[in-house]
């Protein structure tokens, strides 16, 4: 099968291209060309590369002709943001028998109401991106129905993986957390410390889009959640990174108030946006669909993640990591 897969050098499709290689696909990898995948293999030495700024080539209504162009049997488009933009693909892709796999978000659902999140019980998102995300996921939806483009969508957790920072123990990016855990000191929480998160490993997610590509019957028209089979909590994730170092996690709860007061803007946005919205997800539908079987639990994601940046320097710890 030829396969297109658009920004293919990133967090999934470092894991996805070599599975596609080897499985005996002839893959074409669209990418601006400014960085390598995040995990080196030899597959990447038997793809065809194409060099594409997608952002420009949008904006120029070129971009779309060029991967109809490719005359892929799958494009696997990683990074569209933007109803316009999948729009303007989709009608390049018109006529062929293409199939289109989009990378969608478990923020197209909002805040939990009713835990595990499906399809059906999600309350509608909120923000740009994750009401974007919500609106390409339902035109593609109504595309398919209508008999136009065969498409799918797979929306991916808090993907994680070797290369680069996991979302943490608060919902955020600062990695001075995981240095003060591993130093047994005070790691102020904001609320309750039960407000969950769905992380996911990136090569789970580039299993399931493997999945979808080469069980195209069953994939077409779906809408699908992709995330570990566990969740974390606050408190729970805090706890274990803090026992990987040999270590309690001292936790001290604070309002929302202190917490954007003594922590730096940027951070304390990106907590707020991934605890309030406090999310599980089923993959059960993921599971009947597509057979997708995760080979990693949320705290097996998060070591992954966080074993790499510490033999990489990446992030200062006071202990070796114990496990």
């Amino acid at each position: 099968m030829r396969i297109v897969v658009i920004g293919a050098t990133g967090h999934i499709g470092s894991f996805l291209v070599p599975r596609l290689v080897r499985s005996g696909h002839d893959v074409v990898t669209v990418s601006r060309g400014t960085r390598s995948a995040y995990v080196d293999a030899p597959e990447w030495e038997q793809v065809e590369r194409v060099v594409a700024d997608r952002e420009q080539e949008d904006r120029d209504g070129t971009f779309g002709a060029r991967i109809a162009g490719l005359h892929a049997d799958a494009v696997v488009d990683l990074v569209c943001f933007t109803l316009e933009s999948a729009q303007a693909l989709v009608a390049a892709l018109r006529g062929s028998d293409t199939h289109l796999l989009h990378c969608g978000s478990i923020w197209r659902a909002g805040v939990s109401h009713v835990l595990p999140i499906t399809v059906e019980n999600a309350t509608p998102p909120f923000g740009e991106y994750g009401e974007q995300k919500d609106a390409i996921a339902r035109w593609l939806q109504e595309e398919t129905a209508s008999g136009g483009v065969a498409t799918t969508s797979l929306h991916p957790g808090h993907i994680s993986g070797p290369g680069w920072v996991p979302i943490g123990p608060l919902g955020n990016l600062d990695t001075s957390v995981v240095t003060r855990l591993s130093a047994g000191e005070v790691v102020e929480v904001p609320g309750l410390g039960a407000e969950a998160m769905a992380h996911v490993h990136a090569d789970d997610v580039a299993q399931a889009f493997q999945l979808a590509v080469e069980h195209r019957e069953q994939a077409v028209g779906a809408a699908l959640f992709v995330t570990a089979p566990t969740a974390l909590t606050v408190r729970g994730y805090a706890q274990l990174v803090a026992s990987w170092f040999g270590q309690e996690a001292r936790l001290e709860s604070v309002s929302w108030d202190r917490f954007r007061a003594t922590t730096e803007p940027e951070h304390a946005d990106a907590s707020w946006a991934h605890l309030s919205r406090s999310q599980v997800f089923s993959t059960d539908e993921t599971r009947r669909v597509l057979g997708y079987e995760p080979a990693y639990t949320a705290e097996a994601t998060v070591l992954d993640a966080l074993r790499w940046l510490i033999e990489h320097g990446e992030v200062e710890v006071a202990r070796p990591l114990a496990v």
